[in-house]
């Protein structure tokens, strides 16, 4: 009897934790050391970005990652130390990732939907192109009068000497008409630009309108961002005080003092992290240890 070799597939991945496979080997848990094996932190973050993107991947990815879906969080935190760091984004993003909403949410929601309306009702108004037609069917209608009145001139002078005035009259009849069609031309340009004049003072006050909004917008934005700093400063400063780094986290995200990888470490204890961290800072004494103090599924490298 002979028996045909046949590769076990691999387990389920456990919730909470992370499978990765490099090469033919599958690495799983909640700490995965990939230190050695030539996979580069910028390989690892995207092949986590892609697995925590929804929706069919064109490809399969040449470092398949298996792990739960990344949060907002995790734009400021994936790498350790991060490429750039901004603090205060990304204790809005931790305070996000607890569910915290600001008592601005719901008015910068409004004050949003306000501005796209009326953003979406901008017109594009013309009014030199109005101008100008009212000042053509001017001059036209000024030339033509002229004519006219040549005309009529030139006619009566000929009645008076009893000369043939067909002709003249044939051309009179042809300015007059051509002077009623451009006066009336000239009439609806006028009414046109009326028109426009008033459509124009409409865009010059959805103009200030727009810009009144978008102020309103941006100071409603500041508000929330404040309300979520303040809601879990302190949580930030009891989690730095846990975490290998120096670092003084004074009163606000303005006054810390201190690396940005220390701080990155605060925001991912003090964050609800789902995703793994990619963690090549040598902080820790082991990635189990890593994975246990940032509360988190962390993969070293």
């Amino acid at each position: 009897m002979s028996f045909v070799p046949t590769r076990v597939p691999a387990p389920p991945r456990r919730p909470g934790t992370v499978a990765v496979t490099v090469g033919d080997v599958s690495h799983r848990g909640r700490a995965v050391d990939l230190r050695g094996t030539g996979v580069s932190p910028e390989e690892l973050v995207a092949a986590v970005h892609t697995a925590s993107t929804p929706g069919a991947t064109v490809r399969r990815p040449e470092l398949p990652v298996d792990c739960e879906r990344a949060g907002p969080v995790h734009a400021h935190v994936s790498r350790i130390p991060p490429r750039s760091f901004d603090l205060r984004d990304a204790l809005v993003a931790a305070a996000r990732s607890h569910g915290l909403v600001p008592s601005a949410a719901r008015p910068l929601e409004r004050a949003r939907a306000e501005l796209a309306a009326a953003s979406a009702d901008l017109d594009t108004v013309d009014l030199s192109s109005a101008k100008r037609r009212v000042a053509d069917a001017g001059t036209r209608a000024r030339r033509l009068d002229e004519r006219v009145a040549t005309l009529r001139g030139r006619l009566e002078a000929l009645r008076e000497v009893g000369a043939d005035t067909s002709v003249v009259e044939a051309d009179l009849a042809e300015a007059v008409a051509s002077l009623t069609e451009v006066e009336t031309e000239r009439i609806a340009a006028d009414q046109r630009l009326a028109q426009v004049e008033r459509a124009a003072r409409a865009a010059r006050d959805g103009r200030e309108r727009r810009l009144h909004l978008a102020d309103h917008v941006a100071n409603l934005r500041r508000r929330a961002r404040r309300e979520l700093v303040s809601a879990v400063f302190d949580d930030f400063a009891v989690a730095l005080a846990t975490l290998p780094g120096d670092a003084e986290v004074g009163d606000d995200p303005a006054s810390y003092r201190g690396d940005a990888t220390t701080a990155a470490l605060a925001v991912a204890r003090l964050a609800r992290v789902a995703a793994p961290l990619v963690v090549s800072a040598d902080r820790f004494g082991s990635p189990a240890e890593a994975a246990t103090r940032l509360d988190a599924p962390v993969i070293r490298v």
